[in-house]
């Protein structure tokens, strides 16, 4: 129960933090004479993803991630290293490497996929699109791809809890239009700048920059591209979903799809392909059309 209390105080405090930049970002916005930024319906739905999505994500950290990371925990290296710098600082790279490719399987894999479709199906950058999450992802089983390498190693699960949390608040602070280039840093860390990439849906932006803190992951597994060399940033998703302001609908619209496709198709290859193979693999499935594209065609 205490592991739950912690888990929903850890919501309030860094929801009103999120809440409060959102709201200074968009002050900006409007003072500097910005339009199409923040779209009132999108943003709505953003905060009401994000809501659910902590909570639930919270509730399954404090009910079953942390007592399975503990059971796994038994038959690892149970290193447990003492807290040093040098020992957090070694956590804070493995859970980015870790995060990394938790997140290039999430593209990869049509299963997980139908639950990360939420976070790019939006059609603006600002700060409430990192909140455009899916209460779906404890249950996908993505998260073991981040959680329990670290279990295996031997680190205390209070530190990878906080190691992991961290991790996300810092790129809370990715998604936004209003700063560019970072210098030196951009090098080495992920930015707004190589993060506005990562959320793009034209060719040369698709499938980069999966990495959370750092970037030089992409760099070293080649996955990297510069904003300079994306071409014009068009965010969004190919396949977008129909009912683009339900929240509800965005957070189950690609499980209900993926499914369908399955049964359409009678193939199950489509659960562990890569998101694009059902339409490769059938060139005359197509996906429904979302409200706004609907209305571009007539």
């Amino acid at each position: 129960m205490q592991d739950v209390l912690h888990a929903l105080f850890f919501v309030t405090a860094f929801g009103a933090v999120f809440l409060a930049v959102i709201a200074a970002e968009y002050h900006y916005v409007r003072r500097s004479g910005q339009t199409g930024i923040y779209h009132p319906r999108e943003t709505v739905a953003n905060l009401a993803a994000g809501f659910s999505y902590k909570i639930v994500d919270g509730v399954a950290v404090a009910l079953f991630i942390q007592a399975f990371y503990l059971w796994v925990y038994q038959f690892g290296l149970q290193w447990n290293p003492s807290v040093s710098v040098l020992s957090i600082l070694a956590l804070i790279v493995f859970i980015d490497f870790c995060f990394y490719i938790n997140h290039y399987m999430m593209h990869k894999v049509r299963w997980f996929w139908s639950g990360h479709i939420t976070h790019h199906s939006s059609e603006h950058m600002n700060f409430s699109t990192a909140l455009r999450q899916n209460f779906t992802f404890a249950f996908s089983g993505s998260w073991v791809l981040w959680w329990i390498p670290a279990a295996l190693l031997g680190f205390d699960k209070n530190w990878v809890l906080l190691a992991i949390e961290g991790n996300l608040v810092y790129q809370f602070f990715l998604h936004t239009e209003q700063v560019r280039k970072l210098g030196i840093l951009e090098k080495v860390m992920n930015t707004p700048s190589h993060h506005r990439v990562h959320h793009g849906s034209n060719p040369a932006q698709i499938d980069r920059n999966f990495g959370g803190i750092f970037i030089f992951w992409d760099k070293l597994f080649g996955t990297f591209r510069d904003e300079n060399d994306a071409g014009e940033i068009k965010y969004g998703v190919n396949h977008m979903p129909t009912k683009p302001y339900n929240p509800f609908h965005l957070q189950v619209h690609g499980w209900v799809e993926m499914a369908q496709d399955v049964w359409k198709f009678k193939d199950l290859r489509i659960l562990y392909k890569h998101p694009e193979w059902v339409n490769e693999q059938y060139p005359h499935h197509e996906q429904p059309l979302s409200e706004g594209v609907a209305a571009e065609k007539l």
